[in-house]
């Protein structure tokens, strides 16, 4: 271990059983891509996902449809679910009568304050987290009038604001997300949030990028976070299969000593000394052993200049 990186002590939620928050592990999440009242797709993209380690999952719920197959769909998972709500106060319900781990709501976009006290509520009764999910795409019009445009301090602000708006009904089991496409905007909003309040912080860069460009833009914008000790959960999201999400998640944490788990392949670039195949075998064996839990350094170099030297760091050298 070369490293380890002071958090920012937050308060404690649980999400079905995976704490979030406090002394708990940065934990990985996804989110589905099938239509969510396809059951039989979505639990497969699932099980996928849990393959790869995914430790929370997140399904859209536009509709009564799909807020019906909740209870069916989580019946057949093993993580925590999380139920993304907009617009309809109803659907919100519905899904806390149907068992998620989770909501994820816009406090200003499910209707009037009745509304709301009806989805805190019911959410309280069955001890259900509630994540307010900021974005730089969707801020209120007083604040995009106020600052101009979309800000670091329009986005804490807005955050500040939902969260008064549930903290006035007497509820706090909450986490926050302050998300843009704009990898500096998103890390300033974090930062300022981090300042003003100790909720829990649920990282990402929103539509990011396909699987190249995304990685990349999450990488430098989580990796800067998480180097500074913010961020309670993250997903890095791509337009890409969702597994890949949960791949990439982990390597930021790894690359960061922030968690420790499946294989981590050391490869050299190569060069003209090279006498093996390295891009070839390097590739291989990432493929073949994506699904071993336990934490291995694995070292493929074919430089007689560092290899032997590095090799001897890893748990098994090539």
């Amino acid at each position: 271990m070369f490293m380890r990186i002071p958090r920012r002590k937050t308060r404690q939620i649980r999400v079905g059983d995976i704490k979030i928050g406090g002394d708990a592990p940065v934990v990985v999440q996804s989110m589905t891509t099938t239509n969510t009242d396809d059951i039989d797709a979505t639990v497969a993209q699932i099980h996928e996902l849990e393959r790869v380690g995914c430790e929370i999952v997140r399904v859209a719920v536009p509709d009564q449809k799909a807020a019906e197959v909740l209870a069916t769909i989580k019946s057949q998972i093993h993580i925590p679910l999380i139920a993304d709500i907009h617009f309809d106060y109803k659907l919100a319900l519905r899904a806390i009568e149907q068992g998620v781990d989770c909501l994820r709501i816009n406090p200003g976009n499910i209707g009037g304050k009745d509304r709301v006290e009806r989805v805190v509520k019911a959410a309280k009764e069955r001890g259900i987290p509630i994540r307010i999910g900021v974005n730089s795409g969707s801020l209120e019009r007083d604040l995009l009038e106020k600052y101009g445009y979309p800000t670091a301090e329009a986005m804490a602000d807005s955050a500040l604001r939902h969260i008064r708006i549930l903290e006035d009904m007497d509820f706090y089991d909450m986490k926050i997300s302050l998300k843009a496409s704009h990898v500096g905007l998103a890390v300033e909003a974090y930062r300022l949030f981090s300042q003003k309040s100790d909720y829990p912080l649920h990282l990402g860069i929103t539509e990011a990028g396909t699987s190249f460009s995304g990685s990349i833009k999450s990488a430098v914008g989580l990796g800067t976070l998480l180097a500074e000790g913010i961020g309670d959960t993250i997903r890095v999201s791509l337009a890409a299969d969702p597994v890949e999400e949960v791949k990439v998640g982990f390597e930021i944490l790894k690359s960061l000593e922030l968690r420790h788990r499946g294989v981590n392949v050391i490869a050299c670039p190569t060069c003209g000394r090279l006498e093996i195949d390295v891009i070839r075998l390097a590739n291989e064996v990432e493929k073949r052993l994506v699904h071993v839990k336990q934490p291995l350094n694995i070292s493929i170099l074919g430089c007689v200049v560092n290899g032997i030297g590095e090799g001897k760091e890893a748990d098994i050298g090539i």
